[in-house]
């Protein structure tokens, strides 16, 4: 009995035992479900929202996608600058099992070296590019023989549909649509436009798996610009360019054509030419504007200048006559040469028949500072202020710095070094009635609106000479191109042309002397003289034979010439062989007296470059400066 009561009380405290963990069981049950169910309420209800912006911040990610460049026009709407899409192949390293099996089929298509293709698909990467702007072939083919590891995606590339046509001018943009070089750089900011940003849908390991259509913020297309360069101009310019290094054998050729009133660029030509559809392993010298870049020595062609100098100073009389000492004379030490033996000239018949010892002796009439002073005031030795980048400043050292020699030198355009675009701005002061202008080769800036402005101003940088000198000087230039002047290969039917040769001798590297074969022969003039449409300077660097300018330089500008004022439309305003004017321009801006330049309007800054036409200014013991016009 005892027994009985001991067992049945045993299965008493079992049963409160097991019924004690059963409702412990039940309770932490029933609290997990509590908890697990407040935790529902916590995600999908308090914070549901905030953790639903954190999955798609973890999911996703934002890729930047470049605007689509703004498209460049000529003066009269021609496309000379654009994008186009094409293909580019990329590959997803991580999703490729064989990497080595598949770079060397894709190299086989693509035509690529093998090793570069396989090192590429053997990274650890997510993403990486294999081929970009492919042929529309190759990128299907690669699609095909890649699977889910190959991908393609079109990207926008820059494109210019008349090759080679002003290449040094516009330039070129780089694979990512960042311009590069001329006109592309200078207005990078405004044809690059606004990136965007696209989507992408990411895995756990924040690998890219595939774009998701969405596009936070859409890329806005850069501005268009509209130039002042005429294309039919500017193919006559280089087609002309071409011929004359065909037939003269010449090392390299520049032509450069503006209007001489508001300093808009008709034509800016360089050669060599480059293809900027191709600039791959091309050298950097290759696509430099030399234009703009590269120093010369100009020549006779600064004789001009220096008369308009002396004469607004009074040191020079029109009727006087100058001793030319029949083609020689000693100037320190060192023997200068006319080209030909002359007597007494008129300041007209130096310019004329382009005497040295002429120029030489008003060069000394104005003394070193007077001398300098009016170089600087035509802008030579400063930048002009173009709106391209890269352009030098020119070498015109301090009169401290001259030698003996020095003020007959840079009286004949001879020791100093100028860019050909700041000698066309000088001329354009004489063409204008006195004004020195700023270039500029962007005429408007056209954005998406349709809204247009306008980037550089046409006012004047300042008065150089009063129009009654441009006026005197424009007769004698337009006798140059008379049959007795050194230019008369540049005369036109029917038009006036006022200009003046140039032909400068180079520096030997090697005897730091004026080396009579290397010649740079230039021709620089003003048409219709009385009226003028455009100031156009051509430079030959070292043509074979005879390289005088009249020779070589002024046959050139005469079918450059010809060509844009016949595509111009203008109309011939004299008779052939007239030697007065039909009639006199007049500077729109004649009322207003002429002013002394101060020096406080001259940048007298100065920076060597090392350019296309090398200036190596010579010692002061350089023993004699040989014939040039």
């Amino acid at each position: 009995m005892k027994r009985r009561v001991q067992w049945r009380c045993a299965e008493e405290q079992s049963t409160r035992q097991f019924q004690l963990r059963l409702f412990g069981v039940a309770a932490l049950f029933g609290v997990m479900v509590l908890l697990l169910g407040w935790r529902v309420v916590d995600l999908q209800v308090i914070r549901g929202e905030e953790l639903a912006k954190r999955a798609v911040r973890q999911q996703e990610r934002l890729v930047a996608v470049e605007a689509e460049r703004g498209t460049i026009y000529d003066r009269q709407g021609r496309v000379l600058a654009m994008n186009t899409e094409l293909p580019s192949i990329f590959a997803v390293p991580t999703s490729i099992e064989h990497p080595v099996a598949l770079g060397t089929e894709l190299a086989g298509i693509l035509g690529q070296p093998k090793g570069d293709v396989i090192r590429r698909l053997s990274t650890d990467r997510s993403f990486v590019w294999i081929d970009r702007h492919a042929s529309p072939a190759r990128a299907q083919a690669a699609l095909e023989l890649g699977g889910e590891g190959i991908g393609v995606v079109a990207e926008s590339r820059r494109f210019y549909p008349n090759r080679s046509l002003m290449s040094h001018l516009i330039g070129f943009a780089g694979l990512d649509n960042q311009g590069l070089e001329g006109i592309e750089r200078s207005y990078d900011r405004l044809l690059r436009g606004e990136r965007g940003w696209v989507a992408v849908e990411r895995d756990a390991t924040g690998r890219i798996i595939f774009p998701k259509g969405r596009w936070p913020k859409q890329p806005t297309k850069g501005k268009d610009l509209r130039l002042t360069v005429d294309a039919v101009i500017q193919y006559a310019t280089e087609r002309a360019l071409d011929a004359v290094i065909r037939e003269t054998n010449a090392k390299r050729a520049i032509a450069i054509m503006m209007e001489p009133n508001t300093g808009a660029i008709l034509a800016m030509a360089v050669r060599p030419e480059f293809n900027p559809n191709q600039v791959s392993g091309l050298d950097a010298g290759q696509w430099r504007n030399l234009a703009i870049t590269d120093l010369y020595e100009p020549g006779s062609t600064v004789k001009p200048l220096v008369l308009a100098g002396a004469l607004t100073d009074g040191v020079v009389d029109l009727n006087e006559r100058i001793d030319c000492e029949q083609g020689t004379m000693i100037v320190a030490n060192s023997r200068l040469h006319d080209h030909q033996p002359y007597g007494f000239l008129t300041p007209q018949q130096i310019i004329q028949h382009s005497s040295n010892i002429g120029a030489a002796k008003i060069g000394m009439r104005l003394g070193a500072e007077r001398l300098r002073y009016w170089l600087t005031a035509f802008g030579l030795g400063q930048r002009t202020g173009i709106d391209l980048e890269g352009e030098a400043s020119g070498l015109l050292r301090p009169v401290s710095q001259w030698s003996g020699l020095s003020v007959a030198s840079h009286a004949i355009g001879q020791e100093l070094g100028i860019t050909p675009l700041q000698l066309v701005t000088a001329y354009a002061a004489i063409a204008n009635g006195g004004w020195l202008v700023r270039p500029h080769l962007v005429e408007a800036v056209v954005a998406a609106d349709g809204s247009v402005s306008r980037p550089a101003s046409v006012d004047p940088v300042r008065r150089v000479v009063s129009a009654q000198i441009t006026e005197q000087l424009r007769e004698m230039l337009v006798s140059v191109s008379e049959s007795e002047g050194t230019g008369a290969k540049a005369s036109l039917t029917g038009f006036r042309v006022a200009g003046k040769t140039g032909t400068a001798q180079k520096i030997n590297p090697q005897t730091h002397r004026y080396d009579p074969q290397a010649v740079v022969s230039s021709f620089i003039g003003f048409v219709p003289a009385e009226s003028p449409k455009f100031v156009l300077l051509v430079v030959v660097d070292e043509p074979n034979g005879k390289g005088w300018g009249g020779t070589v330089a002024a046959p050139l500008f005469h079918q450059i010439a010809g060509e844009a004022l016949h595509y111009l439309g203008v109309v011939p305003q004299s008779a052939p062989g007239s030697s007065r004017p039909v009639q006199l321009a007049r500077s729109v801006r004649q009322k207003e007296p002429a002013r002394p330049v101060r020096s406080m309007d001259i940048d007298r800054s100065r920076v060597a470059v090392a350019g296309m036409l090398p200036v190596t200014l010579p010692e002061a013991t350089v023993s004699a400066v040989m014939s040039v016009e």
